[in-house]
């Protein structure tokens, strides 16, 4: 499916207006394809493996498979050019099998996190909150108004399509693809504030004008106020399920006999249409890692998983939680940011510090269940805590260095960290392995992600040298710049769509039914090589302590990581492979990799600068 949302402007203002001028998401040739990915798999093969590997590309190039991929590049390259794919012949399959019709939950394999750096300002989750509300209702006048500009890079302005979708929106759990809905703007102005497992909601418009920050506050001081006991049985945990249970159960829930049902949809209606979930927690976060298991999980009771949401404890600690399936993180990235830096430089109109003398309270949305709905929740509730509980998370805050200090060098700061990352790996595991990083390809209409394969000959060469007793430094550099060098070309070929895997993916979609599987899809290869034991992908900013997402395999790690001026933030998590570990060898990867460096500069400069 494309997604594709309006806003107010309905597509006249700066943000959206250039979107039919993108560029068209090009079709790879395929040669280049498969001897691209040839190169990807050498250093995970051994010599037989290769050997296997390399005869299912020749037959793929020229042999008893060219004929038929010959045919796949066809149906491919008219797929591109059919007007109904609206120039991006993979978005509505990659929303599809990448999110919409992914049926695990959401919460850890979907949704990802940015904490937030403390507020000295504002030291309680109420004042927290309140102040980022205000800051967030001027980002969506923005976004609705599409005065907000396009992020642009050299090529130009990026797709901005699924900006819409920020707000107002909500994952839709539907057998066997979910859907996406948005509420209208411009009649859903209230907010759905989630405590001790119940929901409340309060509109953030009263008589045309916004609420203050302090008439904000008062509203969610209102709801603790309330001082209810806990949710014996919280709807927010259906929400965390598996994404067919979850369908079933508020299909149960809407079924509830004595006009519960009539209830039940009122009140989801409510939390489906606001402009943002705010999730006030009781209990008080303080270190990193905390506060990151609350944003990454929470307790499964207090959220609802299929909304963007602001999450903030009782101590002011916030942060964010995504839910991935409508857009990426960029343009998320871009709203916090925006959140966080005006807020610091006092450039958000927090209104009058006064209140109103009457304006709504807020209300607590009410359901009916009964015992099929109960027995789901409890179950929703187990399963949440069993997966929770096979998981680990560990983060680095890496002071040493930043990228300022890596830019000294002429280096990529990207590459940089990428390399960081390999040798860590390798000195864990003895081996390298498939890694995933993520390259926006956004400079094209509906453009979303492509793979940079990160782990390459150059790199294993490198990390080998570096873990070697006879290499001398300037073998090592002269390696470590050949990796840097390769991963540079892929991560820029990857952006311009000229990756490896999208390629690949869509010429297997195109196979028919009774059509013969080639061989490179059978070769074991193919599996292996993007079994991605390392998913790797970078969002930055100053604005953040940490970000972080799930593992995408049972046997990998994600590495969601930050480059920051002067300090580098590595957030880990895994099935219990040992995070903690891993931490660790990146953070020794990271010195060895600065102390390389600064032994070179000294010898050529007789005692230069270090980093």
């Amino acid at each position: 499916m494309l997604l594709k949302a309006d806003t107010v402007a309905g597509g006249k203002g700066p943000l959206l207006a250039g979107q039919s001028s993108l560029p068209s998401l090009p079709v790879p040739p395929l040669e280049q394809t498969f001897k691209k990915y040839l190169r990807t798999t050498e250093p995970h093969l051994s010599s037989a493996e290769y050997e296997a590997t390399k005869k299912a590309v020749e037959s793929a190039l020229s042999g008893s498979d060219s004929k038929t991929f010959g045919e796949l590049q066809k149906r491919l390259q008219a797929r591109a050019a059919d007007p109904k794919q609206e120039g991006n012949w993979l978005a509505a399959w990659w929303n599809e099998a990448a999110y919409m019709g992914y049926r695990d939950p959401v919460v850890p394999y979907v949704s990802y996190f940015y904490a937030h750096k403390d507020d000295k300002n504002r030291k309680t989750g109420v004042s927290r909150a309140a102040s980022q509300l205000k800051a967030i209702l001027a980002f969506r006048k923005l976004v609705e108004s599409e005065e907000l500009t396009p992020e642009k890079t050299k090529a130009g302005p990026m797709c901005s399509a699924s900006y819409p979708w920020m707000f107002n929106s909500c994952r839709l759990p539907v057998k066997p693809v979910d859907q996406a809905t948005k509420a209208d703007p411009r009649e859903n102005n209230h907010v759905v504030v989630a405590h001790k497992g119940h929901f409340y909601e309060f509109e953030l418009v009263v008589d045309g004008q916004e609420l203050s920050a302090s008439e904000i506050e008062s509203q969610l001081q209102a709801v603790l106020a309330e001082n209810v006991e806990a949710a014996a049985k919280p709807i927010g945990a259906l929400t965390s399920d598996n994404r067919d249970k979850w369908t079933d159960a508020r299909e149960a829930l809407l079924a509830v006999g004595n006009g519960g049902g009539a209830k039940n949809k009122d009140a989801l209606a409510r939390i489906e249409s606001a402009v943002i979930v705010v999730a006030l927690d009781e209990a008080p976060v303080r270190t990193i890692e905390e506060r990151s298991w609350a944003l990454w999980w929470g307790d499964g009771k207090n959220r609802f998983y299929d909304k963007q949401q602001l999450i903030v404890s009782s101590n002011g600690k916030s942060g964010y939680m995504g839910e991935h399936s409508t857009m990426d993180g960029t343009p998320t990235l871009r709203m916090n940011d925006f959140v966080l830096s005006a807020l610091a430089a006092n450039k958000i109109d927090l209104g009058a510090t006064g209140t109103r003398d009457s304006f709504p309270k807020p209300k607590r949305l009410e359901w009916q269940l009964d015992g099929n709905v109960e027995a789901r929740i409890e179950d929703s509730l187990k399963a949440f805590e069993a997966l929770k509980a096979k998981h680990d998370l560990a983060i680095l805050d890496f002071q040493g260095y930043g990228k300022e200090a890596i830019k000294k060098y002429k280096c990529s700061p990207d590459a940089w960290v990428q390399m960081v990352i390999q040798l860590a790996y390798f000195k864990m595991f003895g081996k390298p392995c498939p890694t995933y990083e993520s390259a926006q390809t956004r400079k094209f209409k509906f453009g979303r992600t492509e793979t940079i394969r990160s782990a390459s000959a150059e790199s294993l060469a490198f990390v080998k040298a570096m873990e070697a007793d006879g290499a001398s430094d300037e073998e090592r550099a002269k390696l470590f710049q050949a990796a840097v060098k390769q991963h540079l070309t892929y991560a820029k070929e990857a952006a311009d769509g000229q990756g490896v895997d999208r390629h690949l993916f869509g010429l297997k979609k195109l196979l028919k039914e009774g059509e013969a599987l080639p061989e490179l899809y059978k070769d074991a290869a193919y599996a292996k090589t993007s079994n991605w034991n390392l998913s790797t992908s970078q969002i930055s900013s100053e604005s953040f302590d940490a970000w972080g997402y799930g593992e995408v395999v049972p046997d990998g790690f994600g590495c969601a990581y930050a480059i920051k001026s002067n300090a580098l933030t590595f957030t880990l998590t895994s099935l219990k492979l040992d995070a903690p570990a891993l931490r660790h060898y990146i953070n020794e990867s990271a010195l060895e990799l600065r102390d390389l460096h600064d032994r070179l500069a000294a010898k050529s400069s007789g005692g230069g600068a270090k980093l």
